[in-house]
């Protein structure tokens, strides 16, 4: 079975609400056109078609997926002001229960937060969970704090309470202004401010204190599998950071679960032997790749039936409950 676990829709309803925002991100209307706008650090148009879920559903019979996670990706109602933050995350969530009601057997859904508002966003998390989400999003930052500030960690701790797998995903960095030249920021910049969110939940000891809390790494895990020993000899052998934790970050590193979102065959290579077999999840970013390519690059891996069949599906059944 194959269950991809990065794919992606924008509900027309969240539209209405990010056109609300009165700062950025927001919504621009160029007559039937909806530009969404980061200021002038980054644009981009939204294409209903692209989001269609008739054409995912088509898509995923050409590449042979049989179930998609699905999940909002930029921008997040955290980033929207606070009273339109919870209305922004129960829009994007009851279009994704209703299509999981219509199509239960090809979806399963993540379910957005209004994260810059703790206790809201707790009690959306129950609310999802009780109609059947399998895990929530967090992005890279929260409104432009980060995601280890002290005030978020009832929400993390909830999260482990109803076993509810938090899954990462970029957004435009804070200091996208320096990298917005030569289309930088998602070149690069996207994964970068996502390794140092992830980073910062290991450092701070989130991931220490929290244990049984299942994080989702997208794109192999950005820089930090590249970057652990550089870090693991500042903690380790420099002593530094090391307040809150009590084992090596990559020890933490190596117990999060990362998802194939590369078109690197050497990267996934590199993920699959920095976490093994049984922490890799199938992605493939849709509706912005060739899914199939995505596909083939699993097929291509040098590795056993075994190992290729718990990438696929076996992993994402057992830590999302889709038995």
């Amino acid at each position: 079975m194959r269950i991809d676990c990065q794919s992606h829709i924008f509900p027309k309803s969240y539209i209405e609400v990010l056109a609300q925002n009165p700062h950025p991100p927001q919504v621009i209307r160029r007559g039937n056109e909806a530009i969404v706008t980061y200021g002038d650090v980054q644009t981009f148009r939204l294409q209903d078609d692209v989001y269609d879920p008739q054409r995912k559903l088509k898509d995923m019979d050409v590449a042979g997926v049989d179930m998609a996670l699905l999940s909002t990706n930029i921008p997040p109602p955290c980033m929207l002001s606070p009273e339109l933050g919870t209305k922004g995350a129960q829009a994007i969530n009851n279009f994704i229960a209703e299509l999981v009601d219509r199509y239960p057997h090809r979806f399963a859904g993540l379910a957005c937060l209004p994260w810059q508002i703790p206790d809201e966003a707790i009690t959306e998390m129950d609310r999802v969970k009780e109609v059947g989400f399998r895990g929530v999003m967090l992005y890279s930052h929260i409104g432009g704090e980060p995601v280890d500030a002290p005030h978020f960690e009832p929400v993390y701790a909830h999260a482990e309470s109803l076993n509810m797998p938090i899954v990462m995903h970029p957004t435009v960095p804070t200091w996208g202004e320096a990298i917005k030249d030569h289309w930088m920021i998602g070149m690069m910049g996207l994964q970068v401010d996502n390794s140092f969110a992830l980073l910062r939940l290991i450092l701070s000891g989130i991931l220490e204190r929290h244990p049984n809390l299942q994080i989702v790494m997208p794109h192999v895990g950005g820089i930090l599998p590249y970057m652990s020993g550089r870090i693991d000899h500042q903690t380790e052998v420099l002593g530094r950071a090391r307040e809150h934790i009590l084992q090596p970050p990559s020890a933490y590193l190596r117990q999060i679960y990362m998802d194939t979102v590369s078109p690197s065959l050497e990267a996934l290579h590199y993920a699959y032997e920095f976490v093994g077999e049984y922490r890799l999840l199938f992605g493939t970013d849709h509706p912005w790749v060739d899914m199939p390519r995505f596909v083939g690059l699993i097929e291509e891996m040098d590795i056993s039936s075994t190992a290729r069949a718990r990438i696929f599906g076996e992993n994402a059944i057992e830590l999302f409950d889709l038995k």
